[in-house]
């Protein structure tokens, strides 16, 4: 509906309920959905290009075209809008890949997401905030404020969660994926939290009580958005669970899957939170309970659904990206040189290296120095290929820089914000093209031709059994045919030694003496008397 009302709003109507106008950009964008699905299936196994890059280069060719068409007086199909990029297209990519993620991988480097997602945000917040306000003035930039500067350092320190998706392998590099993408997530929320608390900032009255009263916020919106997912997962596992809906019609079950999915987000938008961080976790805990209540054939449906509804968002973001670029009244409003839009472009891009590298590298050295196994440690590899994967800018970046440097009409007050919003647009082109389609090749050079067996806390304890007989004092007996019963161990000093196992292992004893006979999940299967699956599979699910 936004998409139509942004049409509507620069197309005239005829008689019918829409224009010939409207018409034909939908069925543009459909025909160019089309080909990107064409295109990428093509360029499946080319490990220079995927569908991301694709289809942000036919929207190029595509606003190009119309460019052409219209004699360069007007590119726009589609306004860009905050509304149906926030609301509409990204919930579904990011609960899917909640719902995708490996969750064991995810959580055992829960920390090392934290670290870079939020820690990690603020310092290249710092350092691109400050490079822009010290640099920017010998460009002439002299009506862009302190506050201004500050959102500058918000809008680029979003990475591009959504492209990661396409360029890292979960398969393939686990860990990378995990974290890299982990943190691409926290950051997008902590971005915007950043963004959100510079607007209602008093940049004339900051002080050190402003920078605690901005992280109590952060903390507080982290701690409530990530509450509201889980409750709102859990809330659909019971629902489920007790009254099995999959006796009736597999529909609705798989229908309530979706809509409290998609409400918890805008629950989440309306209360103020974050709703990328709410979806996420949302989608985590669905993956975990409710979608083991469902029934088989619901299994299937609602993973191709939410896969598929998510790869369309992602293809369409792009190619909303791609065409909006070439829209001649933002260009013309800057009214830059093109060796002034290039200077500015590759100023905010090197902001952008030297920000994420102020932080990747050193973090991912701390963390090595709590770490006793080498195989645990974060190589000099996988840290290069951490800074670069997290190089690159997308819709997130585009979206912040329409908020702060344009009106509601999609159009700039001064040149100054004509030629910040261009130069946003310059290096998130640059960055997805460049870095996208190298990325592949760039982990296939240094990661997978010089892989080495896997070390990590799952493998020092085969089964959670052994993991059991550690809580056992050492020296003492637990063998068979023993008659002294052994003492327990220090779960403390288990927790220090084996962290991220003691720690899987007394979730595993809670989730499945509490959570699982509750909320239902793998292993607890509803028993509906007189259903398909009958008394006997039933029994046999059941621990």
């Amino acid at each position: 509906m936004a998409a139509l009302e942004s049409i509507q709003s620069q197309l005239p109507l005829q008689d019918s309920i829409f224009s010939t106008s409207t018409v034909t950009a939908i069925c543009v964008f459909f025909t160019l959905l089309c080909a990107c699905i064409i295109i990428g299936h093509l360029l499946e196994e080319n490990r220079w290009a995927n569908e991301s890059i694709t289809a942000l280069l036919l929207g190029l060719v595509a606003g190009l075209v119309v460019l052409l068409v219209t004699k360069f007086q007007s590119s726009r199909i589609l306004i860009f809008s905050e509304d149906l990029f926030f609301l509409y297209l990204l919930p579904p990519i990011i609960f899917n890949a909640g719902f995708q993620v490996k969750k064991k991988q995810f959580f055992k480097n829960f920390t090392t997401i934290l670290l870079f997602g939020i820690v990690g945000t603020v310092i290249s917040f710092c350092l691109i905030s400050l490079g822009a306000y010290f640099l920017f003035k010998r460009f002439g930039f002299t009506t862009l404020t302190l506050q201004d500067f500050l959102a500058i350092g918000a809008i680029l320190s979003a990475t591009d969660s959504v492209c990661t998706l396409q360029v890292l392998n979960q398969d393939e590099t686990p860990f990378l994926y995990s974290v890299v993408f982990g943190e691409g997530v926290v950051n997008d929320a902590t971005s915007i939290v950043l963004f959100n608390a510079v607007q209602s900032l008093d940049v004339s009255d900051i002080d050190a009580l402003t920078a605690l009263k901005l992280l109590g916020t952060f903390l507080y919106l982290f701690f409530t958005s990530t509450a509201l997912g889980i409750a709102a997962g859990l809330l659909s596992a019971y629902i489920i669970k007790t009254l099995y809906f999959g006796r009736h019609s597999t529909d609705r079950e798989c229908a309530l899957m979706m809509l409290m999915a998609y409400l918890s987000y805008m629950l989440a938008e309306l209360m103020g939170l974050s709703g990328i961080l709410t979806v996420f976790f949302c989608g985590i805990v669905m993956s975990h309970y409710t979608w083991h209540n469902v029934t088989e054939s619901s299994r299937i449906t609602t993973k191709h659904a939410f896969a598929t509804m998510s790869f369309i968002a992602e293809t369409f973001i792009f190619l909303y990206v791609g065409m909006d670029a070439l829209d001649i009244d933002k260009w013309k409003a800057s009214n830059a040189s093109p060796g002034t839009s290039v200077g500015v472009s590759s100023l905010l891009f090197a902001l952008v290296l030297i920000g994420r590298a102020a932080f990747v590298f050193p973090i991912a050295n701390i963390t090595n120095c709590f770490k006793k196994r080498e195989g645990t440690k974060i190589e000099f590899r996988n840290q290069f290929i951490m800074w670069w994967a997290g190089l690159m800018r997308g819709a997130v970046t585009i979206a912040l820089s329409y908020n702060q440097f344009a009106d509601s009409s999609g159009s700039t007050s001064t040149r100054d914000s004509s030629l910040m919003i261009t130069s946003t647009i310059i290096v998130v082109l640059f960055s997805t093209v460049v870095f996208g389609s190298i990325t592949k090749p760039l982990i296939s050079a240094l990661l997978l031709q010089h892989a080495k067996p896997n070390i990590s806390d799952a493998t020092d304890i085969p089964s959670l059994e052994d993991l059991r007989l550690l809580f056992l004092e050492p020296g003492e007996p637990s063998g068979e045919g023993n008659s002294q019963p052994a003492r327990k161990g220090s779960s403390f000093r288990l927790l220090m030694t084996h962290p991220t196992s003691t720690v899987h292992y007394l979730w595993r004893k809670f989730d499945d003496k509490f959570m699982r006979p509750v909320f239902g999940g793998r292993g607890f299967v509803p028993f509906v008397p007189g259903s398909p699956s009958g008394a006997a599979e039933a029994a046999e699910h059941t621990p």
